[in-house]
């Protein structure tokens, strides 16, 4: 385990493999519009990144993170204890098909997911159970976590996710099947010559038909530097 300033006079934060920082969580967290007052929901908040960046962004937010491995949520708990965030957050340990009961329904005004990404018989899960569970839709499939998130946010609320672009017709469709319908979209490339590596979503609960495609994230420029848009989210000056 190792403890990281996750930028100068950033948060601290602790992980361990396989809940490694991530930059799909750094770009979701980015593309989340959260506003200070707010209740939230991590659904599978692994150690605590999603909620960490958002807490520490917005002041007056609260959130709430499940999670069904508990050394995980150890995790979680110590990177939020570490920045002082606690009071702010409650943490839910547990399958989240059964967790979210234990919840209010349409109690969170937005609710936010960097979930496994591979089906079981993709043939990309890996051996390791922990990083299994976190990587692979062995604990929680993609219809399971839309139900969870619709069961959870209030209408008019928001769902955010990430996901791969080659699951994008089966995450819009299980969307719109649980009552969030897709309004905003935006894919993640590593320079303008390479194809889609991720997608970000955010879905309105009970909204009406209407999906706008933002412009591609570039993480490269044509001169293969950094783009000023990841460096500001990555916040390097």
């Amino acid at each position: 385990m190792s403890t990281t300033r996750l930028w100068p006079s950033g948060p601290l934060f602790q992980d361990a493999a396989p809940l490694r920082l991530t930059t799909d969580s750094v770009l979701l967290a980015d593309f989340a519009a959260v506003r200070s007052g707010e209740k939230g929901a991590d659904l599978g908040c692994g150690s605590g990144l999603l909620m960490l960046l958002l807490l520490r962004r917005e002041g007056g937010l609260r959130m709430t993170g499940l999670e069904i491995q508990p050394e995980a949520l150890r995790l979680a708990e110590e990177n939020l204890r570490l920045n002082t965030l606690r009071e702010r957050s409650e943490l839910v340990c547990g399958d989240l098909r059964e967790t979210v009961k234990r919840l209010p329904n349409g109690g969170f005004d937005f609710v936010i997911s960097n979930p496994p990404y591979f089906p079981r018989e993709s043939g990309r899960m890996p051996a390791d159970a922990a990083r299994e569970t976190a990587r692979g839709e062995t604990a929680l499939k993609l219809p399971e976590l839309c139900a969870a998130a619709s069961r959870l946010c209030r209408s008019g609320g928001r769902a955010y996710f990430c996901h791969r672009p080659e699951r994008l017709v089966s995450l819009l469709q299980e969307m719109r099947a649980h009552h969030l319908e897709p309004k905003r979209i935006r894919f993640v490339h590593h320079d303008a010559h390479s194809p889609a590596s991720l997608l970000l979503v955010e879905g309105r609960k009970d909204g009406k038909p209407g999906l706008k495609v933002e412009a591609p994230f570039l993480i490269r420029g044509a001169d293969g530097a950094e783009t000023e848009e990841y460096r500001r989210i990555c916040h390097r000056d």
